[in-house]
């Protein structure tokens, strides 16, 4: 690989032979115009005439000759020393127009200036390196942005949608209060809708706490060793009411005793909130394929659900924060948008990855996990 900073050198090299040519030639033709050339007689008259204005003329001529003909070699020779330091200053002045270039180009990062950064051809590879810093600054920033936004408007949502849940069960108690005859199939139905209201709403308090905690904390992982295979027979056994009452089925494939080093409750989760997302966007009377193996030092766990494809563009934002597939933000299936944006962030900690593919109706969620941490 060529070592960018090639031509910066390059020009740098020549800007100092040239101050050095500069100051050989300068010092060349001062020499040979009033040391030894033409204007010799015309410079010694000169300095004899304002010798003569402190001192008698022979004197003034005998100053000349003792300072100026008896060292003309010292003379010369600091005249070019300081001819030379002359021009390399000059010199120095264009080199550290680099550095002022590059310092307003990490002024114009540091104010998040719009438009791209410009500086000297030689110093394309520190333009390309800082517009790339600002690119990636900006989306950082676009990014952050529109998770805020989403995640107040979540708040506004989730604080709207607590009413209705928390008047049904006021209205509800309120009735069977006040009708303690009330006819025990009545009495039933009615119990029925408030526990069912009262649900929803532990639900919506639990989005609220989701949402503080994933801005408060950090993942942190209290590893051990993990039955994979074990860990995902308990979660198809745990999620079998969702699916009776969905009409759903899970099916479960695995190479049998898959051990990683993990942290089991969060793993767990992972595995919970996809299966739930899977769930809640499968068509009616689908079956949800889970598939556990190995590969090589790692461990992949799918899930495959059918139902409607997950376009393109909301694919690469589905594992955002505060980001939700279905826009209705009242439906019992809609969360706060975090459960997948949680996942992937727990599966970084382990070292794993997470995607997500979509297409011909079949979603399918790949999580890789090492098996040893």
């Amino acid at each position: 690989m060529d070592n960018p900073f090639k031509r910066l050198k390059r020009k740098i090299l020549i800007q100092v032979l040239l101050a050095a040519l500069a100051a050989l030639a300068a010092g060349w033709v001062l020499m040979t115009l009033f040391v030894d050339g033409v204007l010799q007689d015309s410079f010694a008259d000169y300095v004899v005439y304002v010798f003569a204005h402190f001192t008698s003329g022979e004197r003034a001529e005998a100053l000349y000759r003792e300072i100026f003909q008896s060292n003309k070699t010292l003379w010369m020779a600091a005249g070019y020393v300081l001819l030379l330091c002359a021009i390399f200053y000059w010199g120095m002045t264009r080199f550290t127009r680099y550095f002022e270039e590059i310092s307003q180009g990490v002024d114009a990062l540091a104010d998040e200036k719009a438009g791209d950064i410009e500086l000297p051809p030689e110093l394309d590879f520190m333009e390309k390196k800082m517009n790339q810093v600002r690119q990636s600054l900006e989306k950082r920033a676009r990014d952050a942005r529109e998770a805020e936004q989403r995640k107040n408007d979540l708040v506004v949502y989730l604080a709207h949608d607590i009413k209705t849940p928390l008047t049904s069960v006021i209205g509800y108690l309120n009735i069977l209060e006040e009708a303690p005859d009330m006819p025990l199939e009545q009495r039933a139905k009615y119990t029925k809708i408030t526990l069912d209201k009262a649900c929803r709403l532990e639900q919506l308090i639990n989005e609220f706490f989701d949402i503080t905690r994933f801005n408060l904390q950090t993942v942190v992982l209290e590893k051990e060793q993990v039955h994979l295979s074990y860990m995902l027979m308990q979660l198809v056994d745990e999620f079998y009411p969702i699916f009776a009452a969905q009409n759903k089925q899970a099916e479960l494939k695995t190479d049998g005793g898959i051990d990683l080093e993990g942290d089991a409750d969060k793993l767990a989760r992972v595995f919970n909130n996809i299966l739930k997302n899977a769930v809640a966007y499968s068509d009616p009377d689908t079956v949800i394929e889970i598939e556990a193996k190995r590969a090589g030092e790692a461990a992949v766990v799918t899930f495959k659900n059918r139902g409607r494809t997950i376009p393109p563009h909301k694919l690469e934002s589905i594992f955002e924060k505060f980001y939700r597939l279905d826009a209705a933000r009242s439906t019992a299936s809609g969360g706060a948008g975090l459960g997948l944006a949680i996942a992937k962030e727990i599966v970084l900690a382990h070292g794993g990855g997470i995607k997500a593919e979509s297409a011909s109706g079949l979603t399918t969620f790949t999580v890789t996990l090492p098996l040893r941490g």
